[in-house]
This record gives C-alpha cells, sequence and structure tokens, in this order.
C-alpha cells in the first residue's frame, strides 16, 4: 500500500512539472508573439519587459543587472540598450548619488504598450485564480519561489 501511494505521488510531480513545462511554452509563445507585435527581436522585447516590471516593482535595474536577468553578455547588453534607447523605448538615467551607476526606466509608452498587450490575459489569469482560497495560493506561490530557487542555484552551478 505505502508505495502504490508513493507512486501515486511520483506520478502526481510528473503530472505538476508537466503542466509547468506547457505553462513556460505558453509564456515563450505570449513572449514572442508580443516582440512581433511591437516589431522587435524577442530579446529586446523581453529586456523591455524586465525593465518595465522592475520599475513596477520600485527596484530599477541597471544595465549590468538586466545583463544577467536575459543572459546576456555586457556587450550585447549594451548594443541592446542601445537599440531601445534610440526608438525611443527606455531611457538610461544617472540618480544614484554615484553618478557611473546607471538606471534603466521604460519609455512613456512602454507601460501603456505592454498594459494594452497582456491586459485581457491579465484578467482572464486572475478569473482563472479567483475560486482558489488566499491559502493555498500562498502556498502555492512558496511552491514555485522553492522551484525557482532550486532551478536558479542549478543553473548557477552549471555556469562555473
Amino acid at each position: 500500500m505505502e508505495e502504490a501511494v508513493r507512486d501515486g505521488v511520483a506520478e502526481q510531480r510528473e503530472r505538476l512539472m508537466e503542466v509547468l513545462r506547457i505553462y513556460g511554452g505558453h509564456y515563450a509563445e505570449l513572449s514572442r508573439r508580443f516582440a512581433a507585435w511591437l516589431g522587435l527581436h524577442s530579446t529586446d522585447a523581453t529586456a523591455m519587459l524586465e525593465i518595465a516590471a522592475a520599475e513596477e516593482r520600485g527596484t530599477p535595474l541597471s544595465p549590468a543587472r538586466l545583463s544577467e536577468r536575459i543572459s546576456l553578455s555586457t556587450g550585447a547588453t549594451t548594443a541592446l540598450l542601445n537599440r531601445l534607447e534610440a526608438a525611443g523605448h527606455i531611457t538610461r538615467t544617472r540618480e544614484h548619488s554615484d553618478r557611473r551607476i546607471v538606471t534603466l526606466r521604460g519609455g512613456p509608452h512602454v507601460q501603456q504598450r505592454a498594459d494594452e498587450f497582456f491586459g485581457p490575459l491579465a484578467g482572464r489569469l486572475d478569473a482563472a485564480m479567483s475560486p482558489y482560497p488566499p491559502q493555498l495560493l500562498e502556498q502555492f506561490e512558496q511552491f514555485m519561489t522553492d522551484l525557482n530557487t532550486t532551478m536558479g542555484a542549478h543553473l548557477a552551478e552549471r555556469t562555473r
């Protein structure tokens, strides 16, 4: 009986990992479509979203931090930022007391364009989550945090 329970848990974990893989695929496709909608390369659109999300959280990114977030070399990140800035999608400012530190900000239309594209999905996702009690969502948030921490540590080890 105990072995059957263990097998059931293993199968449940496999199913859960499969739905997470599917979600990851959908997320990647959505990012690709957002980039196409904006007429940008997918890496440029991903960078724009990272910059906008960090700004929304109140923790704007530096070019070095963006480089880490999107896994680009510093040179490639500089070229990307030059393209985005020339197109008016982002600005680079020096807000820190140490004037050498550059802060990335979204251009005036970035949040509007992201809201236009992602707004309908945000509403649908909110509706999909609304039946779940806050305690379950808290547990799921912790679960996802644990998975992200584990994957991040694995990725960090693999780059050494």
